[in-house]
């Protein structure tokens, strides 16, 4: 039983141990994956992947005649022990990959899968540990070689299978650290960001002036734009985490960036524990000097979720209201 219960436990839960026995080895020399090879990709058109999945109470989806694609960065699920002592995960390890699909492809992914088909790398992520080393200098070359992963995949996806279509880029956590930084390097201010439908940059803090020429949304169809939050229980003051007026936050219950209240009946969905149930009404939102603040929702085996800090369950407390909104963004896109 304890193997269902809330799917992304596995970031933050052993953040402590993890912490305390770090890695050991970083191959500065190696070159990027290679995203020629199908394997390499978590999420990908030409395969049956769990991105693929709907929760049982939807209809199935035939990607192959969607208008659009989704280019999803999954967050960090190498959290506990190394794999050779390793600061980057090998993109061959079955047991992480496995790890990675059953958890962030399914539950997070797939809430992109009506909006476009989605193209998710394998990537060296960065073990968790690279976020709190004091060695700043060895955490940048570990972050570095994620990075330049997902840069070789995004160019990959461009060169052979956009052939000018529409995308969104959607993350999580370490996905959006990336992202942010691909979007910086790669699309603002290039011809790229004309195709560029919307970026949702979740679970980091993503300055309101991020980038050049690619500002936040202001709407729920406002389009060449992003989003971004980060969650937490309400009437907790998290430390150690960047707030403020500075950072961009969009609250995924009206797409608005404002501070106002919406309540639990406009959330039209959460998966949280069972991918095939869908909550409705779960939990409600409301912005809060540079956070997302929502009350506990209440579901099978709650009392065992404590954490005040609600960063894993980011997209799964608005599942439903991001599937149609990101449904939304793309036929407003394709219309102008």
């Amino acid at each position: 039983m304890m193997k269902s219960i809330i799917y992304s436990a596995f970031i933050l839960v052993l953040l402590a141990s993890c912490a305390s026995v770090p890695p050991e080895n970083i191959d500065r020399q190696s070159a990027t994956t290679d995203y020629k090879l199908l394997d390499n990709w978590a999420a990908h058109p030409d395969k049956k992947d769990l991105a693929d999945l709907v929760p049982a109470p939807l209809t199935s989806v035939d990607q192959s005649m969607l208008e659009a694609d989704v280019f999803f960065v999954h967050p960090t699920t190498y959290t506990t022990k190394t794999i050779g002592g390793a600061w980057n995960a090998p993109v061959n390890n079955q047991e992480l990959n496995g790890k990675t699909e059953k958890t962030t492809i399914q539950y997070q992914g797939s809430a992109f899968n009506q909006a476009g088909r989605i193209f998710a790398p394998r990537y060296r992520q960065a073990h968790i540990s690279a976020y709190f080393t004091e060695d700043k200098e060895l955490s940048k070359d570990v972050f570095d070689i994620a990075y330049n992963d997902v840069k070789a995949a995004f160019e990959q996806y461009i060169s052979k299978y956009n052939n000018g279509r529409p995308f969104i880029i959607a993350s999580h956590s370490q996905g959006t650290t990336h992202c942010g930084r691909l979007i910086k390097e790669v699309i603002d201010g290039s011809s790229l960001q004309k195709q560029m439908i919307a970026a949702y940059l979740v679970g980091m803090p993503v300055p309101k002036d991020a980038f050049n020429s690619i500002k936040p949304c202001s709407s729920s169809d406002d389009t060449g734009c992003f989003v971004s939050w980060r969650t937490y229980k309400k009437g907790y003051t998290p430390e150690d985490v960047v707030l403020g007026d500075a950072i961009a936050v969009h609250n995924p219950l009206n797409w608005k960036t404002d501070n106002s209240y919406v309540s639990k009946d406009q959330n039209k969905g959460a998966i949280i524990r069972n991918f095939d149930k869908l909550i409705t009404e779960a939990t409600d939102a409301q912005i809060s000097n540079g956070i997302l603040m929502a009350a506990k929702p209440k579901f099978a085996l709650s009392f065992l979720f404590t954490s005040k800090n609600y960063h894993v369950a980011d997209i799964n407390f608005y599942y439903m209201n991001i599937r149609e909104n990101a449904v939304e963004r793309v036929e407003t896109f394709m219309k102008n």
